[in-house]
């Protein structure tokens, strides 16, 4: 039976495990590989593993940023940014993207990936990723402890007023999302999975008639 035998903690009190699982168990989690442009006219590139979509219409997205990083700053400063998504092909060039390196430098550079112009915004998209949406910040939240203290992270919500898909990822006009090789988080340092054909399946949801 499920939970039966189980491992219990006091979040307080510590795990009592080598490793916190917290990031393992919410997992895989989709990749806010996200691209923005300082005040200044700098590009900006990194990934963020707490990201997900919010809502359909209008399409809503958003990350949390852990400390005020620049991504965060730049948002805050000109209200847009690009998500791009991460596949398997470019997975190590997405992860050079997570180095700690001076605001004045550039992550495109380092990981030899192409930015290519936005449509309705100035933040760069990435040539090389298959799927991006432009952005305008709707909200910028600091999050909070149940005691009501700010937490050093912020909420990043945006909502997506273009989006570029490669058209080998339509299938007579649906997007195949196994076709793309979507990487995602996996907790721990170093643990991320692939999104492949085979580990699709359907399920119908009972309003829809299964």
């Amino acid at each position: 039976m499920a939970g039966h035998d189980a491992h219990y903690y006091r979040v307080a009190d510590g795990t009592g495990l080598p490793h916190d699982p917290f990031n393992a168990i919410v997992g895989p989690r989709p990749i806010g590989w996200i691209s923005s442009l300082s005040a200044a006219g700098v590009p900006n590139l990194a990934p963020y593993s707490f990201f997900n979509g919010f809502n359909y219409r209008p399409p809503l997205i958003g990350f949390s940023s852990i400390g005020w990083k620049d991504s965060v700053a730049n948002i805050n400063s000109t209200r847009e940014f690009v998500w791009n998504l991460a596949t398997r092909p470019i997975a190590e060039a997405m992860n050079q993207t997570s180095a700690s390196i001076p605001s004045d430098q550039d992550e495109f550079v380092r990981a030899g990936l192409t930015p290519v112009a936005s449509t309705e915004i100035a933040a760069p998209r990435v040539l090389e990723s298959p799927v991006n949406f432009e952005c305008q910040l709707t909200q910028l939240i600091q999050l909070r402890d149940v005691d009501g203290g700010d937490v050093d992270a912020w909420l990043v919500l945006g909502q997506v007023v273009a989006v570029h898909i490669d058209k080998r990822l339509l299938v007579d006009g649906v997007y195949d999302t196994a076709a793309a090789h979507p990487v995602l988080r996996a907790g721990g340092p170093a643990a991320y999975a692939e999104i492949a054909p085979e580990a699709m399946f359907g399920m119908t949801r009972p309003d829809d008639g299964g």
